[in-house]
């Protein structure tokens, strides 16, 4: 549905919750370097459960070489400094959603080269950033809900309860 791209991710059990929202949205997850962990990583596996099998990962040296070739109205930077809240963003599927590492977010020329691209998520001026995970939760979920959920199955037959 969406591309995810971590740029730098420090904290493996972050990104093995977010490979898991890959994994259950459809998502690619493209994780650009330096990684503050081996893709071996136990904890990294463990946060993704028995998922792995499910999402495509890339690669890439770059934040540069991630993005290459995507058109400017395709990018959609998440971060703390932007006036323009994310829901004003219109997402749609093959969009790229871009996320900064936990400990510093984006790199500020990233964010000067595409300053119409870049959304944050409110929250209480006195709380520095949500957990990365959660943020891309909300990010890849509310272009799902924007885009009728695609192919994803909102109704669960075998448990569901009858609530009429």
């Amino acid at each position: 549905m969406f591309h995810v791209v971590l740029v730098e991710p420090e904290i493996p059990q972050n990104a093995g919750n977010i490979a898991r929202t890959c994994a259950a949205t459809g998502c690619v997850l493209h994780l650009v370097k330096p990684l503050g962990f081996e893709i071996s990583d136990k904890y990294l596996k463990r946060a993704g459960l028995d998922y792995w099998h499910l999402v495509r990962v890339e690669l890439h040296e770059t934040a540069e070489e991630a993005l290459f070739g995507v058109p400017e109205e395709k990018l959609h930077f998440f971060t703390t400094k932007s006036p323009r809240v994310y829901s004003e963003a219109r997402l749609c599927e093959g969009d790229y959603l871009v996320f900064g590492k936990e400990t510093k977010g984006l790199p500020d020329e990233l964010l000067l080269a595409h300053p119409a691209a870049c959304v944050r998520i409110p929250m209480r001026e006195e709380a520095r950033s949500l957990n990365l995970s959660n943020s891309v939760a909300v990010a890849v979920y509310e272009g799902l809900r924007q885009n009728g959920f695609g192919a994803l199955s909102t109704e669960d037959a075998e448990h569901r309860l009858d609530l009429s």
